[in-house]
């Protein structure tokens, strides 16, 4: 007579790719986000749209409210520069890092991420390699606003040194406040939802605050949230760095604002994306 013994069932699908996954230490997700992040570039290179908003956005801003509203909050265009055009900065890489969401959920619904969850790989470091490669259209933005201010007559008092400093802080906020959107993306049914939404975080953050008008100016309740509005301590920031030169207390609020969107929301973008992957 022959015992049968009971196979053990067998696990399938996501449970399959876990039980063979050894731990991954910190130099692997690293060096896969890196990974992933040139792929990122490598498609941004075959796709040239990905650049139109870090590269016509910050001309057409800059020459359009320079000139629009020069004359009436500043007298004159060359007046109003050192305060637009940081304003402008900060607003054209805040705005840029909505892309970051949209193409995520582009991405799951295309099912590129289905061969990212069978891989045995560190879960943030999908969403972390396009973030990184998203530096670079960061910078392009942030050169290119400046150089069309130099080409208005703005002259930043900061020097270069003011005005890369100004730059980078601009950069690591868009990158921070990315992690938002990267959420939205993972928890939106749709690329077209994730950009209605993110619309609708951005634009209030980025209008109402200090970038384009004295706070002075604003009746007092709504100077109230202006004052405590993020976006506008990251304007601040960048404006004393490029036009002073001075470490103020607005880039230390602007850095620690940076880390606590990150350490919110860097965690709660992984645990839905594993969830919904």
């Amino acid at each position: 007579m022959t015992t049968l013994l009971a196979e053990p069932a067998r696990a399938t699908g996501p449970d399959r790719v876990a039980m063979t996954r050894t731990r991954i230490t910190l130099g692997e997700t690293a060096r896969q986000t890196m990974i992933l992040a040139w792929r990122a570039t490598k498609k941004m290179r075959r796709n040239g749209e990905q650049f139109f908003d870090v590269t016509f956005q910050p001309i057409l801003f800059t020459a359009m409210f320079a000139f629009i509203f020069g004359g009436a909050i500043a007298g004159d265009v060359a007046s109003y520069l050192p305060l637009m055009i940081p304003g402008i900065l900060a607003q054209t890489t805040l705005t840029a890092c909505m892309a970051t969401g949209v193409q995520l959920r582009e991405d799951m619904d295309k099912g590129v991420f289905d061969r990212f969850k069978s891989l045995p790989i560190a879960r943030i470091a999908p969403l972390a390699g396009p973030m990184v490669a998203d530096l670079l259209r960061y910078a392009i933005a942030a050169t290119l606003t400046f150089a069309m201010g130099l080409l208005l007559g703005y002259r930043p008092g900061g020097g270069v040194l003011g005005v890369v400093a100004g730059g980078l802080v601009a950069v690591v906020a868009g990158w921070s406040l990315a992690w938002v959107f990267t959420w939205v993306g993972t928890i939106a049914r749709s690329a077209q939802s994730v950009q209605g939404i993110s619309m609708m975080i951005m634009f209030p953050l980025t209008f109402l605050s200090n970038a384009f008008v004295p706070v002075e100016t604003l009746p007092g309740w709504l100077a109230g949230f202006v004052q405590v509005n993020p976006v506008s301590h990251v304007v601040s920031a960048v404006r004393a760095l490029a036009n002073t030169g001075s470490l103020t207390a607005d880039v230390g609020w602007a850095l620690l604002g940076c880390a606590v969107v990150v350490a919110i929301f860097a965690p709660l973008s992984v645990a839905t994306f594993r969830r919904r992957m």
